[in-house]
């Protein structure tokens, strides 16, 4: 059993749940597969498309693997709804491949989390669209997205 925490703890209102994903967003901008994964339990079950992991070795394994292939990877989450312990949340990133192609991957999330706050499940439908890099949406410096970049619904995704 897990014996960190990862505030904001579960239940969460409307405040919490905001911060949850934001902080979430923050983790996954980084492309720190490690870091990343510190947020959920030790045996977390995620599904990811066609993909079942289990554990944070795993999760660190695929992230390691995603982010060699996705390259300048820009990602913006919003709260769809919350209840209790879970969190659903839609999505929206881009990214290049090695030929220098873009694409604008989409979907949905769905979290619930260990009363410790860090997540047990994560079920993710994930969609891609290539675009042109005049259609790229997702701009600013490797990192966190800056506070006053839009997101999702403000940019029409």
């Amino acid at each position: 059993m897990d014996t960190e925490e990862k505030p904001p703890l579960p239940p969460f209102d409307a405040q919490s749940a905001e911060r949850k994903v934001r902080l979430a967003e923050n983790a996954w901008n980084s492309r720190n597969p490690r870091d990343v994964a510190e947020a959920y339990t030790i045996d977390s079950k995620w599904r990811n498309r066609h993909l079942f992991l289990t554990g944070r070795e795993a999760i660190i394994t695929f992230l390691t693997d995603k982010w060699r292939r996705e390259f300048d990877y820009r990602l913006v989450k919003e709260l769809w709804t919350f209840e209790d312990n879970r969190i659903a949340v839609r999505f929206a990133y881009e990214w290049h491949d090695a030929k220098g192609q873009w694409f604008r991957s989409y979907g949905n999330e769905n979290w619930s989390f260990a009363r410790s706050g860090l997540m047990q499940t994560r079920h993710a439908s994930i969609n891609d669209l290539a675009i042109s890099p005049e259609e790229r949406l997702l701009i600013w410096p490797a990192g966190p997205r800056p506070t006053n970049h839009p997101g999702l619904s403000a940019l029409g995704l």
